[in-house]
C-alpha cells in the first residue's frame, strides 16, 4: 500500500526494538567495513565535512540540487556540506601518496536539502566513499564488472550473517549478480520509465549492475543524471536488489571508474561545463597529475536498512522527517529512530 508517496507494506510490524535496532545496526557497519577494506585493499582516513566551491572539489550530483552553505568567521570563506566526495578522494590519493593497487575509503555524512522525502530518501545521507588506484590500462569493462563482483560477493556474505546470526529471515539475493546497460534495457522495456526499467529489472533478476549512466540515450532521455567531472559515463554503473518488503528496486551502491583526460574533456563539452577547466581539481586531472582511480559511494543506513528488513530508512538513522512521513509512519506502527 502506498499513502502520499510513502510505502507501507501489508502487515509490515518492526521485529526488532529501538535498542535492539541500533545494536544490528553497528553490527552490520563493522561487519561490511572490514570485508570491504580487506577485499578491496583500502585504508581508512578521515573526510571533510564542508569544501570550499573554488576548489572544484564539491558534487554536483545532478546539477540542480543546492548545497547547504554558510560562512567560516575566522577564514572570511564561504564553504559548502559536500554531496558527496567522490573528486575529493581522487585527489587524496594522489596527495597522500598511494600507489596503484591501493585505495582508501571513508565514513561521507552530507545534507541533501533538496530530497523528496520517503522510504528511502532523507535529508540526511551516511555513506562509506571508496577509492582506489587502478593503471591507465585497467580503465577497463572487465574491471568494472570484477569490481561488482568483489563487492556483490561481500553483500552475499553480510547477508548470510544478518539472517544466521541477527534477525532470523530468509534470504534474498541470488547467486549471482546481473550485468546490464541502461541503453539495452531502455530497448527491452522502451515504454517504461527509467525508474519503471530498474524495478522490472531488479524484479526479475534479485541483483543487478546497470551500466553506462549519464550519458543521453537513442531516446534522447537519460536514464539518469551524473555530474560530468568524477564518473566515465561509459564505465560506470549502479548496484541495485529488488527489496520484497518494499516490492521494488533499492539502490545501495553508485559506482564507476573515474574520468581520464580525453573522457573529462569529452563530458565537460557535453554538459555545458567547460569553465570547470579553471578549478583546481579540473586542472590538475587535464595536467595528467592525478591518478587513474575506481570508485564509489555505498548507502551505510540503505544496507542496514535492506539486511535487517526496514520498511523506512528511519528507522535506521535519526533524521528530519516532513509531517507526511511521521503521521502516516506512526499510524502504521512504524518505529523512526
Amino acid at each position: 500500500m502506498k499513502i502520499e508517496g510513502v510505502i507501507i507494506p501489508e502487515g509490515y510490524k518492526s521485529k526488532s526494538s529501538l535498542i535492539e535496532t541500533e545494536v544490528h545496526i553497528k553490527k552490520i557497519k563493522d561487519f561490511f567495513e572490514r570485508a570491504i577494506a580487506e577485499n578491496l585493499n583500502l585504508t581508512r582516513v578521515s573526510a571533510p565535512l564542508f569544501v570550499e566551491p573554488a576548489t572544484g572539489m564539491n558534487d554536483n550530483l545532478n546539477g540542480i540540487e543546492r548545497p547547504v552553505s554558510f560562512d567560516i568567521l575566522a577564514t572570511g570563506k564561504d564553504v559548502q556540506i559536500v554531496h558527496s566526495l567522490a573528486k575529493w578522494k581522487r585527489y587524496s590519493l594522489f596527495r597522500y601518496g598511494f600507489s596503484v593497487g591501493q585505495g582508501l575509503y571513508t565514513d561521507m555524512n552530507a545534507i541533501r536539502r533538496d530530497e523528496e522525502l520517503d522510504n528511502l530518501h532523507s535529508v540526511y545521507v551516511d555513506q562509506w566513499d571508496w577509492e582506489k588506484i587502478i593503471t591507465k590500462q585497467e580503465r577497463s569493462l572487465e574491471t568494472l564488472k570484477d569490481t561488482v563482483k568483489t563487492i556483490y560477493k561481500i553483500f552475499k556474505n553480510l547477508e548470510d550473517y544478518s539472517c544466521n546470526e541477527l534477525i532470523n529471515e530468509e534470504k534474498f539475493l541470488p547467486e549471482d549478480i546481473f550485468f546490464i546497460t541502461t541503453q539495452e534495457l531502455e530497448d527491452k522495456y522502451p515504454d517504461k520509465t527509467s525508474k519503471e526499467r530498474e524495478d522490472i529489472i531488479a524484479k526479475e533478476k534479485g541483483a543487478v549492475f546497470i551500466m553506462k549512466i549519464g550519458g543521453t540515450l537513442k531516446s534522447g532521455e537519460k536514464h539518469d543524471g551524473r555530474a560530468p567531472d568524477y564518473d566515465d559515463w561509459t564505465l560506470n554503473g549502479d548496484i541495485i536488489f529488488y527489496y520484497p518488503v518494499l516490492d521494488r528496486a533499492f539502490e545501495v551502491s553508485s559506482m564507476g571508474i573515474r574520468v581520464d583526460e580525453e573522457a573529462l574533456e569529452k563530458q565537460l563539452k557535453i554538459a555545458g561545463c567547460e569553465d570547470r577547466k579553471n578549478l583546481e581539481f579540473h586542472k590538475l586531472l587535464l595536467e595528467g597529475k592525478l591518478p587513474y582511480t575506481i570508485g564509489g559511494g555505498i548507502g551505510q543506513s540503505r544496507i542496514c536498512m535492506f539486511f535487517l528488513r526496514k520498511a523506512h530508512i528511519g528507522e535506521i538513522q535519526a533524521s528530519i522527517w516532513d509531517e507526511k512521513n511521521l503521521k502516516i509512519c506512526s499510524q502504521h506502527d512504524i518505529r523512526l529512530l
